[in-house]
């Protein structure tokens, strides 16, 4: 009977252990993906704000930020957004109109090498392949109301800002903070 009984406890704390180590991976997972969402910005920001990754709240905010790990799935390219960002962005993924009526940040302090869109097209079929594909180092983003950005270059090649998705309604001011680190 008493080997019975340790036969049980030796089970039950192999079963626990395991439950624990578990859930301890999945939080070490969850934790890596916030700290690369609050990479995308400065602690000033990025400390308080919501962390979003796939549609799941991990952490609830209390700035009015919300950042990711991914600007697109898998994409490992962060970045945080303030409320007219996410507006936009929101519209753009269901491919809806968007009118900017005020202004408003990004932040992608990591920049997006290895994750470049075209300059002119959100929805572009092959991004890596359009003709104007671009890739940007750490960068903010702006977005203001269209009669704002006339003026401004849409040639990422120039160097300083650019005009991102111009005649889209999703055109923002890109701003390069550094080069891209290649």
């Amino acid at each position: 009977m008493k080997t019975r009984s340790r036969i049980h406890q030796a089970l039950t704390l192999t079963c626990v252990s395991t439950l624990f180590l578990t859930a301890h991976a999945a939080t070490a997972s969850e934790q890596k993906r916030i700290d690369q969402a609050r990479s995308s910005a400065p602690p000033s920001v990025s400390a308080e704000a919501t962390i979003i990754d796939n549609g799941k709240v991990l952490v609830e905010g209390s700035n009015g930020w919300v950042c990711m790990p991914d600007t697109l799935p898998n994409d490992n390219a962060p970045l945080c957004v303030d409320d007219v960002w996410m507006e936009m962005m929101q519209a753009m993924s269901k491919k809806e109109d968007f009118t900017a009526n005020k202004i408003g940040f990004s932040y992608m302090l990591m920049g997006d090498q290895g994750a470049g869109v075209s300059n002119s097209n959100p929805h572009h079929h092959d991004h890596k392949n359009s003709d104007d594909y671009v890739e940007t180092g750490p960068h903010l983003m702006i977005i203001v109301p269209k009669g704002m950005l006339t003026g401004i270059t849409d040639d990422a090649s120039k160097g300083g800002p650019f005009v991102m998705w111009g005649d889209t309604p999703y055109a923002h001011i890109m701003v390069p903070i550094e080069d891209l680190k290649k």
